[in-house]
């Protein structure tokens, strides 16, 4: 017993020793990722001691150890709710128009831009595609209403103006899922092909010029190399995005959000954000997102292993 004992200690020094041999040997590899370790440490798992408050009734007077322990009780109301439902039903809509009509646009533009052969040309289709991305969701917002409100609406203006009944695209229900995924496409496919463009830079220049030895065209070097060399990026992002099913981008719907399409747009982000900084039951807000992190480590953790035994590589 005493000599198991030994020979385990032997093996977690030796396994200590090996990992500091490790980092000298690779100590800038290691110092140009401690900005990165320490942006996690700080900003992901530090806070997340306070996941404790979705089991307490936090008084912000007495604190986190004066406040009273109340176990699952905040887990038990938010799924009695009336909302609750609603808000899955909404969240998960939304989040399945952007994964059916979102996710494959960076692709598609990615592959378009690839197959530029005039750099110039490129490099500017590439920044026009890139500068929605660095405006504010109030801005978009802005810009959307500009286009398509009932009385200022360039759109309803020259549908009035053919003689037909103006459009009411914002406060209609039936439009706003559509509406918010079109707002996505447009602000952010162009920023989503980055990498796919630099997964497709690594594919080797050989093939290509094989295949265009043996006859193929530019279609069928597309579905034979390029999109087989992009495949395992596809895979990882898709599992990245399955991990925030349970996000909506909160400024987006906060600033999009009326009255009359409240039935469509409430999530649990804008639910949170209402409960728990509006109102003041903090706990409650916690709880909600304690939930959403759940469901999404279980749709990463479940994605991951299904494409593992398709003999694809996971995220792990």
């Amino acid at each position: 017993m005493q000599s198991t004992t030994l020979a385990k200690a032997a093996a977690k020094a030796r396994g200590g020793s090996k990992l500091g041999i490790r980092i000298l040997q690779h100590k800038y590899m290691y110092l140009l990722a401690l900005p990165g370790i320490l942006y996690f440490i700080l900003f992901k798992f530090v806070p997340m001691w306070g996941l404790i408050l979705a089991f307490m009734k936090y008084n912000p007077y007495a604190g986190i150890m004066g406040s009273e322990w109340i176990g699952v009780k905040n887990f038990t109301e938010l799924f009695s709710d009336s909302k609750f439902y609603i808000m899955l039903r909404n969240t998960f809509a939304i989040n399945l128009f952007g994964l059916i009509f979102m996710f494959p646009l960076p692709i598609l533009l990615a592959l378009m831009l690839n197959e530029v052969r005039h750099e110039a040309f490129k490099r500017i289709n590439q920044s026009i595609v890139y500068l929605p991305h660095f405006l504010s969701w109030v801005v978009v917002a802005s810009m959307t209403f500009f286009i398509l409100s009932s009385d200022v609406g360039i759109v309803n203006k020259l549908i009035a103006g053919a003689g037909h009944e103006r459009i009411a695209f914002l406060s209609n229900p039936n439009y706003f899922w559509g509406l918010l995924t079109a707002q996505n496409m447009w602000k952010e496919a162009g920023w989503g092909t980055i990498i796919f463009l630099a997964a497709m830079a690594g594919v080797d220049p050989q093939r290509y010029e094989a295949a265009v030895v043996d006859g193929a065209s530019r279609w069928r070097q597309i579905w034979h190399i390029t999109l087989p060399a992009i495949r395992p990026t596809i895979i990882i992002l898709l599992i990245l995005r399955l991990g925030h099913m349970a996000d909506v981008g909160f400024e987006q719907v906060l600033l999009m959000t009326n009255p009359l399409v409240m039935s469509v747009a409430e999530v649990f982000d804008t639910y949170a954000y209402s409960i728990g900084i509006l109102k003041g039951q903090v706990s409650v807000g916690i709880t909600v997102g304690m939930f959403k992190g759940v469901v999404g480590l279980v749709l990463v953790l479940t994605s991951n292993y299904i494409v593992k035994k398709m003999g694809h590589d996971g995220i792990y």
